[in-house]
């Protein structure tokens, strides 16, 4: 059975183990999110469920998104996901799923939006070799040749400069450290994609051993 639960970045920092070996570790506060809707192959083709995050203002929600809460009896929330289960009605509407879905020692894939980085030039976005830095040379940090004579056109996919990052980006096969229920935060070792507050979206890893 698929599960997930969402959450918000607070930054990193390092845990020793009882050996003296340093761990850096991403902290994550990760629910808790109520069950906002569960959908069924009769009604939607499929199954899953729609769990809420982060409270939202009640001046900041729109009339169709108080409408949707509403029918869930619930305030509304900033972020709405969906999850693929195979059995819905093991869930119920408001049941909160909590930070204790995983475990110490689980693999998880984290899915989060990778910081904004602007307009970048071929050797920062691209990993580009720089041009000589002699005084003759015209292209020290520039494109160099976009392809052969012949086409006289530049083929689609080619690396230039452009913006950088600010895409949904995926790591896959993170190890839980450490999981406190009481403060709903779960530490997950290694980087995860984002800017501190950032929303992330955690799940059992799809290549764990």
């Amino acid at each position: 059975m698929s599960k997930g639960i969402l959450g918000k970045k607070i930054g990193m920092t390092q845990i020793f183990t009882p050996e003296g070996q340093v761990i850096p570790v991403t902290v994550v506060e990760a629910g808790p999110c109520p069950v906002v809707q569960k959908k069924t192959v009769a009604t939607d083709g499929y199954n899953a469920i729609q769990i809420g995050f982060s409270m939202l203002r009640e001046g900041l929600s729109n009339k169709p998104r108080k409408g949707h809460f509403q029918k869930a009896s619930l305030k509304p929330m900033r972020y709405v996901r969906e999850f693929k289960v195979n059995d819905v009605d093991s869930y119920e509407i408001g049941q909160e799923v909590m930070v204790d879905l995983f475990t110490v020692g689980d693999k998880v894939d984290v899915v989060g939006t990778s910081k904004g980085k602007g307009f970048a030039g071929m050797i920062k976005r691209n990993g580009a070799s720089r041009g000589p830095m002699a005084h003759g040379s015209k292209y020290h940090r520039r494109s160099g040749s976009l392809g052969a004579k012949g086409p006289a056109r530049v083929f689609k996919g080619r690396a230039l400069p452009g913006r950088m990052g600010g895409d949904r980006v995926t790591v896959q096969n993170l190890e839980v450290i450490r999981v406190d229920i009481d403060k709903n935060l779960i530490l997950i070792k290694g980087a995860v994609p984002g800017a501190k507050k950032s929303l992330l979206v955690l799940k059992p890893s799809v290549k764990a051993k």
